[in-house]
């Protein structure tokens, strides 16, 4: 694999095995299941972790688990994320119930993002969000992201937000 990155306040590593409960308690929440599918079993959410894993293999690239350093539970996702029918590199993240709203988000995607940018050299790095995904807007935009079109992903309408990579 690659690096694995570290912020003041999270560990980024590679899923395990021991993280699909947590990783399914992410899924099971009720905000999580706004712009995710509801209907995520363990069975499904393994299968998950196997595809991001094979992301890593695939493209050298990917989504890390989200450790909190404090506490050493499972925090969430982040990292990037470019499977065959997307048309750009995204930064993707999501919390842990337990830890939304405490700026993670914000702390887990710059770290992502900067990756992107300065270690893997790309150009431009989007998000793809739902209209409806708030939270995520926000954090987009506090990374600098704008908003540059529509992208159609899996039958739903999300908003790109872009970042060029800096000058």
């Amino acid at each position: 694999m690659t690096d694995e990155p570290e912020t003041e306040r999270l560990r980024f590593r590679q899923f395990t095995q021991g993280d699909v409960e947590g990783y399914y308690e992410f899924f099971a929440d009720p905000v999580t299941q706004m712009t995710h599918p509801a209907d995520m079993n363990r069975g499904i959410v393994w299968r998950e972790i196997a595809k991001i894993l094979g992301h890593w293999k695939l493209r050298g690239f990917g989504l890390w688990a989200l450790e909190d350093k404090a506490s050493g539970l499972f925090a969430g996702y982040a990292g990037l994320w470019f499977p065959g029918d997307f048309e750009d590199v995204e930064v993707g993240y999501g919390l842990h119930p337990r830890f939304r709203g405490k700026g993670y988000a914000v702390e887990a995607a710059t770290r992502a993002r900067d990756y992107g940018f300065l270690e893997r050299k790309f150009k431009r790095i989007v998000s793809y969000i739902l209209p409806k995904n708030l939270q995520s807007i926000r954090v987009a935009e506090k990374l600098g992201a704008k908003p540059a079109g529509i992208s159609n992903l899996q039958g739903k309408a999300h908003t790109v937000y872009l970042r060029q990579q800096p000058q």
